[in-house]
């Protein structure tokens, strides 16, 4: 065991932590700006009384965001510093932009938001809402213009081992930028729906919020018969842009040894590695060159092409993406089967329902998994053929990064288990009657989400 393994799995456990606290922001702040709006125009309670239980909801998951995003940039110093002083001056003004952008963005309108109930007009609420709504926007933007110029560098200079930004236009949109971008926004509107429509069948389940649930129940269910075939294609794309620019990635997602044409596509297998074969394998003949280079006859390039010191792990990136495919194909299947039961009136059939909550994690699953596939299968590369992992890390003592991962593992549990246990106890409360404006005195709260008369939890 090195400290370059145990600085890589210490940093896999804290952005495997961090991802899934943005991206349920990054769909629930676009939730809520929706919700306000149709409140402005409709005017009722439901609406209302929907929008501030999203509003607390969202406010705990930006906080656990915020909080383990932090840490993540210390860890870019302390155990990645050959990564940081190589590629600091293309990283460092990317996420500088981040922070000057988007969380300035966030940051300044997230009081009005929380706070300002009671304080501005209806429009300059709304309006405040829709700026944290794109700040989540603008925030994934650069983050994954930083992830994507690690996997596929563009318009830079190397010059004694340093990287000089050349043109930033490249930098920022890099090769990759265009398809994963879009692939992760979606990721995360997808993984908000699943929450959002779960929560709602629950309380179905239950007998509680029966009008309330079945409106946003509806809404999940649209929203993901829509957005599931958008995702579907738009991976498909990231799948070609993959081949063309990280050919090694794709034969390990794919486990495929040999270079060739007519390739099958392979549903399951076993990859060993040190034989360099698939045991148990199921292939559908010539699926894969269709879907993979949209010919029938394409090729695909075998792991036996690239030097053994050049291939990333198989296993990691093989069941992880058929993990990812295998749900957003479920998540499809409920939405689907949702409208046929919403056509029939039978949406509300308890087997149904309880389907939808236990799919409640499965978005966020997705996205852990296709991370997963994503960085590993970048592997053993930091910056995609130009500098390995092995160059990037601290030369630090073993056990110091041992007792730092120890730590790191013992705090999260902690801090993120309290996290979640209050998002748990705001489910249990559900949407109850929410604040109305001109009905109490303007006094300031004691809390974020509270009002003078009212504590935040029920």
């Amino acid at each position: 065991m090195t400290a370059e393994f145990l600085s890589r799995l210490q940093f896999a456990f804290v952005v495997s932590f961090h991802i899934l606290f943005p991206a349920f922001s990054i769909g629930l702040a676009s939730w809520l700006a929706f919700l306000e709006g149709v409140w402005l125009v409709r005017r009722t309670d439901l609406w209302r009384d929907l929008y501030f239980f999203w509003l607390k909801i969202f406010a705990v998951a930006f906080g656990m965001g915020v909080v383990s995003g932090i840490v993540m940039s210390f860890q870019f110093g302390t155990n990645w510093a050959g990564f940081s002083e190589a590629a600091g001056n293309v990283i460092g003004p990317l996420l500088n932009y981040e922070v000057l952008t988007a969380f300035f963005l966030e940051a300044t309108f997230l009081g009005v938001m929380l706070f300002g109930w009671r304080k501005v007009s209806d429009r300059t609420h709304f309006f405040a809402t829709c700026m944290v709504a794109l700040g989540t926007l603008i925030s994934t933007f650069w983050i994954m213009a930083a992830n994507s110029w690690m996997q596929t560098p563009a318009g830079y200079v190397l010059r004694d081992g340093v990287f000089y930004p050349d043109d930033w236009m490249k930098v920022i949109f890099n090769p990759s930028l265009p398809v994963r971008l879009p692939h992760m926004v979606l990721g995360a509107f997808i993984s908000t729906a699943m929450v959002i429509g779960g929560v709602s069948a629950w309380y179905l389940l239950n007998g509680r919020f029966a009008d309330k649930s079945r409106a946003t129940l509806k809404l999940a269910l649209a929203f993901l018969a829509i957005v599931i075939p958008l995702q579907i294609a738009v991976g498909d794309m990231s799948g070609l842009e993959v081949h063309r620019n990280q050919p090694a990635k794709l034969a390990a997602i794919e486990a495929r040894w040999e270079t060739r044409r007519d390739v099958p596509l392979t549903l399951f297998a076993w990859p060993d590695e040190r034989a360099e074969t698939n045991h148990y394998a199921i292939d559908v003949p010539r699926l894969g060159s269709i879907i993979l280079t949209h010919s029938l006859h394409g090729e695909v390039k075998g792991l036996k092409d690239f030097p053994a010191d050049q291939r990333p792990p198989v296993a990691i990136p093989f069941f992880s993406f058929r993990i990812m495919v295998g749900l957003g194909f479920a998540m499809l299947g409920l939405a689907l089967v949702g409208l046929w039961r919403w056509r029939r009136g039978t949406l509300e059939k308890p087997g149904y329902l309880r389907a939808w909550v236990a799919m409640i994690p499965s978005g966020f699953i997705a996205v852990l998994t296709g991370w997963w596939v994503a960085e590993v299968g970048r592997q053993p590369w930091v910056v995609y053929g130009v500098m390995r992992t092995s160059e990037a890390s601290s030369p630090l003592p073993v056990g110091s990064v041992l007792a730092s991962l120890a730590t790191f593992v013992v705090v999260y549990l902690g801090i993120f288990g309290a996290g979640l246990y209050y998002l748990v106890k705001l489910f249990r409360t559900g949407p109850v009657p929410a604040p109305v404006r001109g009905t109490a005195p303007h006094q300031t709260p004691a809390r974020p989400l509270s009002v003078p008369q009212d504590a935040i939890e029920e």
